[in-house]
Parts: structure tokens; sequence; C-alpha cells
């Protein structure tokens, strides 16, 4: 039976892997089963794939996961999971990646960190505004400031701000001449090699001088709109700097409101959004657009009409003061005519908070203990569509509430201002329950009566319920975050091509219309050769927001006709491509990348010169000032920017031959040098290299060289051999002889003979005839008791085994190291009986022991076992006086041998009042003063043995609380919870005994008393 087979089963678990950053990491599994299992590995529940720097290996039943060039960021914890048709099982192992503390450690400490942030501020119309904070980081961080997450070169012209640095690691921003547009968000973003940091602070522009009359709208729409619906009015304006947008009604400034939705929205348009429209909202309504360079306006004439069934009597306008009632009436056509209430979109119903009642054709809304978030538009719909409208404006402590939602894109900053009736007020800010605190992303500011909170670069997970505080009132806004769209920008459009400047090519582009919805990163441009077959586009550079771009024939890399194409890419994708028009002709700039090189080749071997471009083109090579053509000897070969020469089969008279690459205005030389053949050894026949000699005879190992002169040295089992008694070296023209005068085994081995280049080898077998066969030396076979022993500390360790050969020497080893006679321990021999002697055993003599010959070893195994020393049975059980000392003694047969002191089953630790001793063979337990808790069973525990003690703690005990409790030794015991007792007003009344500091005690007897 396969005990591997049916489901997947672990046969060896991954196990933790600790590598250091940039080497491979491993993490390897035994897995078994039948049929054989699908093996995956996941991180993070997420599937690994075989791509990348990830592989798969698998021997038989192991599988591997191998992660190349591992960094701190591949620490974690995989899982490997097996499954086939009859079950599945799964197992996790740790990654770690040496040096991440280190580095993390590095990184938290040179890092971009706001030692002062930004402050919000506020500043009037035309006023100066100045953004100041104070920045770590090292190396020094780039700062980069932005507003409403923009870029604040793209809004502003360069002469609206400026940016500057001081010495102590300073910065500023200051806006000139402030205008309505400039309130917002400001964040500052600071970056380097370990990291970013960010702080946002707030600006507000109060309203003052430049909300002139503008003059008359050329042209007016019309736009009609039914009661109760919604009117929006949008348009578009573009300019630099930033336009300020004014709405006006009939010559009047429209503020945001209950009613009036001022906003600039995701697409660019300024928009004005009229809730619910009545009758009084039929006007002119004019959006007026101004920068510095100029002003413009748009006008549109808005009709609301009539429902086709009206009310007999509408709703009118309240204003109520907070916590007070709240009472709407209308009046419908008939009896019979249902409604529904509604505050804006959300449809009431009555309960403890809205009453609602009809009678006849009368309607009323009863809105109970009113509070600020029920301030808004309220409306009493018919059935047929038909609505009524009244604003109900609550009066109190907050005067500017929060709007009932506020919805944000991923990125976006989040703003929310409230404006309360006095100044320095109490007021608090929460989200979700939790209350609010400045950090670098989330601002509060407050300014006189008007407080303000912004989160900085929202996530999906800011969401949540925003509320804000002052005494009784409160006021709350639900914040939605939504994930930005994630999708790749449009191409760019209008490019082209201007070839008028010698040898390079301006490109120019226009973005496209849609880059306000779905701005791009950057543009990469891309260049193909033409002429050359090849299809392939290559990347040639990269830009952020230029629209165009010089390309020189500096930066192509051979003389050819190219052509360009453009596209738009942001963090999700990149664009389609667009061509430019038509092709231009570019020619690089050449210079030596990698000059050429001496060379120093053998006689009758082939010369190779090279040198590497920064650009392809076309040179000559010369020899000796004589320019070289292709033929057999000579071989020319250029791929792109490298060039390479070779010369084959040198001869002598090439030495010091000078080789020299001219090209435009490039030439550079090197020079050829030839280098002598190498010695060499001549062939030997077989019997030559190996001899098989006879003791007594001579050895002679001989061989001949190519060159008479060179060196030679001789070698034995690689260790060199220099001229010695019995042994001659020596050299003769070509021939070199090594001579041993008379062989004995010893000179059996490998001898070899080493010059410069070449080496020869020998193999010398020496046989002497007259050595005699000798017998290997065996142990005698020793009972299994004889070689596990179990001895007590203290008694003697005899370990005793028998030889064959009474004149064999052994050697005695402990855990694989090797032992000696000492005071402790002897070594004995006699005849064919070896010993080794032990006097006293202690726990230290534990191990495994082996007898070792040349041929042969025996093992054996020692255990030593620590018991207690006898003790007499008085001595186990104690009887002692309450406030008198005691103490538990034994004695133990090993005096190293560690004991462990337990009351009632629970380990004792020493503390204040008892003490643990050990002295040679004796451990004590000593309490200096006994209280009635004390009783029990006490246990002294070594690895193998227990003895146990009683002891019984005599004394009166009383407790005043709820009731007297009185205890006697003598009676059963009873568990007191002290902390209960001393709630219920307990006394202590022992006068021998202090209080307990214990939680519980034990008390022998409880008698009720009168109080």
């Amino acid at each position: 039976m396969d005990v591997f087979g049916g489901a997947p089963r672990f046969l060896a678990y991954p196990r933790p892997v600790v590598v250091q950053s940039g080497t491979d990491a491993v993490l390897k599994c035994q897995i078994g089963g039948d049929p054989r299992p699908a093996v995956i590995w996941e991180r993070n529940n997420e599937q690994i794939h075989p791509e990348g720097r990830y592989r798969f290996f698998e021997d038989g039943n192991v599988y591997n996961l191998i992660i190349s060039s591992v960094t701190t960021e591949d620490s974690g914890q995989y899982t490997c999971k097996a499954k086939n048709s009859i079950g599945e099982t799964y197992a996790a192992a740790t990654l770690k990646v040496e040096g991440e503390a280190q580095e993390m450690e590095l990184r938290e400490e040179n890092k971009p960190r706001f030692l002062i942030k930004p402050l919000s501020t506020r500043v009037g119309r035309g006023e100066d505004a100045v953004f100041s904070c104070k920045l770590w980081g090292n190396p020094r961080p780039e700062v980069v400031w932005e507003k409403d997450g923009r870029k604040l070169n793209e809004i502003f012209e360069s002469t609206h701000f400026n940016v500057g640095y001081q010495d102590g690691g300073w910065f500023q921003l200051k806006i000139f001449k402030t205008r309505a547009p400039d309130g917002g968000v400001y964040t500052c973003k600071a970056r380097n090699e370990f990291g970013e940091g960010l702080a946002g602070a707030v600006l507000l522009v109060d309203a003052g001088p430049g909300h002139e009359e503008e003059g008359n709208p050329k042209q007016v729409k019309m736009f009609a709109v039914t009661e109760g619906k919604h009117a929006k009015f949008r348009c578009f304006v573009t300019g630099k700097p930033k336009p300020e947008i004014i709405w006006r009604k009939d010559g009047r400034l429209i503020m945001s409101g209950r009613r009036y939705l001022l906003y600039e929205d995701r697409e660019g348009y300024f928009t004005l959004k009229v809730l619910y429209c009545k009758q009084q909202d039929n006007g002119v309504y004019v959006c007026a657009a101004s920068n510095t360079a100029g002003q413009t306006l748009s006008a549109v004439h808005l009709s609301v009409k009539e429902p086709p069934v009206r009310f007999k009597q509408p709703l009118i306008d309240l204003e109520v003061w907070e916590r007070d009632l709240a009472v709407l009436e209308c009046e419908v056509p008939e009896d019979s005519v249902p409604i529904t209430w509604y505050l804006e979109d959300r449809r009431l119903q009555p309960g403890a908070k809205y009453g609602m009642e009809e009678w006849g054709t009368k309607r009323r809304l009863t809105i109970r203990d009113i509070g600020v978030d029920d301030d808004g538009i309220y409306l009493c719909e018919m059935a047929d569509g038909g609505r009524s409208i009244a604003e109900v404006a609550v009066k109190g402590t907050i005067v500017r509430k929060l709007p009932r939602k506020v919805d944000v894109l991923e990125g976006e900053n989040a703003a929310f201002c409230v404006e309360v009736e006095e100044e320095e007020m109490d007021i608090h800010w929460y989200k979700e329950g939790t209350e609010l605190r400045e950090t670098h992303q989330t601002i509060l500011k407050s300014f006189g009566k008007t407080h303000i909170l912004v989160f900085v670069n929202t996530t999906p997970q800011d969401s949540g319920l925003v509320t804000f505080f002052v005494g009784r009132s409160k006021t709350s806004s639900q914040l939605r975050v939504k994930a930005a769209r994630h999708s790749p920008p449009s191409c760019p459009v209008g490019v082209q091509i201007n070839t008028e400047r010698a040898n390079a090519a301006l490109l120019s582009w226009v973005p496209a219309q849609d880059t306000r919805k779905n701005p791009p990163s950057g543009y990469v441009l891309e260049r193909q050769e033409v002429g050359t077959g090849s299809q392939e586009w290559l990347q040639c550079l990269t830009t952020d927001s230029a629209t165009s771009v010089e390309i020189l024939g500096d930066s192509v890399p051979c003389e050819a006709d190219y052509r360009f194409r453009i596209c738009s890419v942001n963090k999700y994708g990149r664009s389609n491509n667009l061509e430019f028009p038509r092709a231009v002709h570019l020619v690089p700039v050449t210079r030596i990348q990698a000059p050429l090189q001496d060379a120093l080749v053998p006689e009758g071997q082939d010369a190779c010169f090279s040198i590497e471009l920064t650009a392809s083109v076309i040179g000559s090579w010369f020899l000796n000032g004589t320019q070289l053509l292709e033929d057999d000897r000579y071989s020319m070969r250029r791929s792109r920017t490298h060039q390479s020469l070779r010369i084959q089969g040198v001869r002598d008279t090439d030495n010091g031959a000078e080789i020299t690459f001219i090209a435009y205005g490039i030439r550079d030389s090197a020079a050829l040098y030839i280098q002598a053949p190498p010695v060499r050894f001549s062939a030997l026949p077989e019997a030559e290299r190996n001899k098989s000699i006879e003791a007594g005879c001579p050895i002679v190992l001989q061989c001949e060289l190519s060159d008479p002169t060179a060196q030679v040295y001789w070698y034995k089992d690689g260790t060199k051999l220099l001229p010695q008694s019995g042994i001659e070296i020596q050299s003769d023209g070509i021939t070199r002889t090594l001579v041993v005068q008379s062989a004995e085994i010893f000179y059996s081995g490998s001898y070899s003979c080493k010059t410069k280049g070449d080496a020869i080898k020998f193999n010398v077998d020496v046989k002497d005839l007259n050595i005699s066969i000798v017998r290997p030396v065996r142990f005698s076979v020793l009972p299994e008791a004889e070689r596990n022993k179990s001895i007590e500390a203290g008694c003697p360790i005899v370990l005793k085994c028998e030889l064959s050969d009474p004149t064999a020497q052994v050697y005695w080893y402990k855990d694989g190291t090797k032992l000696f006679s000492n005071h402790e321990l002897d070594i004995q021999s006699e005849g064919n009986m070896r010993m080794l002697v032990v006097q006293s055993a202690e726990l230290t003599h534990s191990g495994t022991y082996s007898c070792t010959t040349v041929d042969e070893t025996m093992e054996f195994h020692v255990d030593i076992k620590v018991t207690f020393s006898a003790i007499f049975d008085v001595e186990k059980t104690k009887s002692v006086e309450a406030g008198c000392p005691f103490q538990l003694q034994c004695e133990v047969t090993d005096p190293t041998a560690q004991v462990y002191w337990c009351k009632d089953g629970e380990k004792l630790l020493p503390q204040t009042g008892m003490d643990i001793q050990s002295n040679g063979t004796m451990r004590r337990l000593i309490v200096q003063s006994a209280e009635v808790f004390h009783s029990g069973l006490y246990n002294c525990e070594t690895s193998d043995d227990t003895l146990q003690f009683t002891v019984d703690i005599k004394g009166d005990l009383w407790l005043f609380g709820s009731n007297l409790i009185q205890s006697n030794p003598r009676h059963s015991s009873l568990t007191l919870d002290l902390s209960k007792w001393r709630a219920s007003g307990g006394t202590w009344l022992s006068n021998r005994h202090t209080p307990p500091t214990l939680g519980r005690i034990i008390v022998r007897q409880r008698k009720m008393l009168p109080r």
C-alpha cells in the first residue's frame, strides 16, 4: 500500500527563509498524493505566476518557488497549495529579507518630515498671501506647491506667485494680489530618495472691491422649467490666470445657499444650480468671467412654468429657533387629493420627529425638536406631480450649516465650512464618531466665527459621516469619495514637423480636447529608421507638459532618414500613437566610446582589434600607415556603433605594428605585439607515464620540452619536490629527469612535471612482495545492557570492551570529543580488555561514549539519574504555629542538579518572606513568618524524582465584614474573596498578623456572630 497515496499531504513543510537583500530566495516543500497533485504558490491571497522574478522548479515530489533579487518588499508570508481529485491541503512559510530593519530605520531617519507646517490664513481681496513651512530631509527634499491638486504653473501666471527657499530648511509660497479664485487648499509636497511628505493649508479670500456692474450681454438665451424642478446653468471659460466667476440674477449678486449651488464641475464648467424653482426665480441670470486680461459675459432668461393643478394655499417660508416646534401648512384643491412630504430629496414618514395631519383640504406637517440639520427645502407633493415649496431656516448657534452630502473624486480635497454666532466658542469635529485632530492631511482651522475642515488628497477610506458640534448644537454631512476613473488619456492632435534648422527637427502638437477631464502625465516620442526594412519603433524621449521638442542629429545612433510619432500617457496607460507627417534626415555627431587597445598575440594566432563609437559611421583601417582592404588575411566588420578588424595568422614580422582606425575626423591607434610560442611537453607512451616498480629498484621519470631553456618543477601528490638524499633532479638539453635511487612503498603516488604553460603527469605504483597480510582489529560483541547504562548520580561509571588484538591502540570519545585520563576519569588497558572508569557520576556525564581502533568503533550510551537522598518521614510533615518560621529541606544525589519548588501544583518563585536556597547537595525552602494561607502540599522536583511535604499552619483569624467570621485550624477550610470582603466594610482584627496582601486566603471555619 502506498502510504503517500490518496489526498495531498505535506511530507516536508515549507520552512522560514532568511536571505540578504539582492540575493535569490528559495521556498520549498515536499508533497505526496495519488493522483499527483497540482501545486500553486500564493501571496496575500493572490496566485503567483512563473514570470518576471518568480520561477517554479519541481524535483520529484519537492516543489520550489525561486524569487530572484529579493528586496525588503518581498518579505512576508507565502502559501503553498496542493490539490488533486481526492482532496487538497496548504501550508505557509515566512520570507524575511535581512537588512529590512536597517533600511526602514534609514528611510525613516532621512525621509522628508515637516518640522513646522504651513498655516491656514485669511486675507482680503487684493492682499498678498504667504505660506511658510520648515522641512527636514537628507538629501534636501524637492518641494512642489499645488492648489486643489493642480500645479501652480498650470493655473497661475508666473507673475502671480513666487516659490522660495531659505537656509535652515524654510520653504515659502507667496500669492500676489489675491482674487476670489485664489481661495482653496494649498499643499506642499516634499520628496527625496527615502520617501515623501505632504502638508496642506487653507486660504480664504474675503470679497472686496472688484464686483463692479458688468455691461449688458449681447445675447440672452431662453430656458424654461416647471415649478418645483431644478434649473442648471453652465458656462465654459478658459484663461490664464484662472478667471474669476460671478453669477447675478437681475443684477443682484448670487451667493451659495439653500437653493443656489455654485461650483466648477469635473469637466471644467462653471455651474449654477437653482433648486426647487419657484415663481420668484423668474429672471435673467448672468455669468461674468474676468481676469487681468479681460472680461466676458453669458446670460440666460429663466421662465418658471406653473403646474396644471395648483395648491389653493401654498406653503410659506418659515424661520424658527433651534429646538422649537415648526409647523408647515398648505391647502390642496380637493379633500380626496393625497399628498407626500419631502425634505429635499428625502421622503418623510410620520413618527416621533414628524407629525402629519389632514382635515378637509388642509394639510399640515409638524417638525418637533428642530435642529440645524432640519434646515432646508420642504415640499408638499400631490399625486399628479404638483408641488408646493417652503424654505425652513433654523436660527441658533450655528449660522451656516454643512451640506447634506459632499461628493469628491479620489485624490481631490474635501472641504467643510461652518459659521457660528460668536467667536471663540468650544467646537469639535467628528468623523464616524471619532473626534478629529489636525495632521498633515487633515486641516482644522478657525477664522473668528468661521470654522473649516479639509481632508487633503482624499482616498475612499475617508468616506463617512462628518459632524460638527458646538455646545448642544450639531450639523452633519455625508462625505463620499469616489474612486477615480482608471483610464488612459486621449491622443494629442495637430502634429507638425519643422526642418528649417540644419540637422534638426522641431516637433509640435496640441493636447486633446478632453485634457481637463482626463489629463495626461506626459507624452512619449518614438522614432523609426526608414529604409532598413525594420518596422521597430524606439522611444527617443519623454516630456511632461511641453507641447513641442527639438530633435537634434546628436540624439540619433546613425545617419539615416527618421519618422516620428507621439502618444499621451498617465499611470493607467497610454493613448493611441499619432505619426508626424514626413521623415527627416539626421546625422549623428560621432565620438569614441571605447578606444582601441594594444594586443599581445601568440605567433600564428589571429589578432583582433575593436573600437566603440557613439554613432554608426563608415571608417577605414590602416597597418603602419597603409590602408587595409578586405581579403583572405584581413576581415572588417561593422555592427551599429561597433567596428572590428581581424588579422589572421600573425607573424614575427608583425611585432610592433601600428593599427589605426579613421572615420569622419575620428582617429585612434593601437600596437600589435607578437608573443613567443608557449613551452610544450612532448607526448609520452602510456607505459612511460604509468609505472609499476618493485621495492628497492630505482624510479626514473623522464620527459622532453620544446624549449631547452625552460624551467620546470617536480611535484608528488601536489607537494613540490626538492633535491635530497635518494632523489635527484636532472636537466640535459630538452630532457628533464627525476630519479629515486631505491623505491619504497611510500614513493607510490602521482608525480607531475610543470613548466609555465604546460604539465605532464606520471603514476607510480611501488610493490613489496615480502609484506605480510595484516588482519583488522575487531571488538567482541557486548550484551545490550553493557552498552546502554542508566546510573544514579554519585555512583561509578565503568565501560569495558574486549579486542581481538592485545597490542591494538584504542581512543575513547564522549559526544565526539576525545577523552584523556585525569583525577575524575581513568582509562585502563589490560591484555585484550580496555576500560573507561568515572569514579562519581554527575549529570554532565550523560551522553554517548565510543572506543575506537583503526578499523572499528564500539559505542556506549550513559544516562545519569538524579534522585533525592533518604529523608525521615517526620521531616515531610510540618505543623507550625502562625507567626513562626518554618523550613523544608531535602538532599539530592547530584550537587549540580536543578530543582523546582511547587505549592498545591503551582511553581514558587523567590518573594518577600520566602527564600529558596541551594548549598552543595542540600535544597531548602524557608518561610520567615507562617500564615494560615501557607498551609498545603509542597513538592521539590528534579527531572527524575519528586519529594512531597505537608504543611499545616495553626492559628486563629478573625475578619469583620457583612458578617463576623472566626477560623479554627481544626475545622474544614473556606476560601474568602478579600476584595468583596473589603468592599463590604471588612476590618482586620487579628493582633498577631498583618492584613494579607493576597487576593484570596484560606479560612479553616466560619461562624456567624452578631454584629
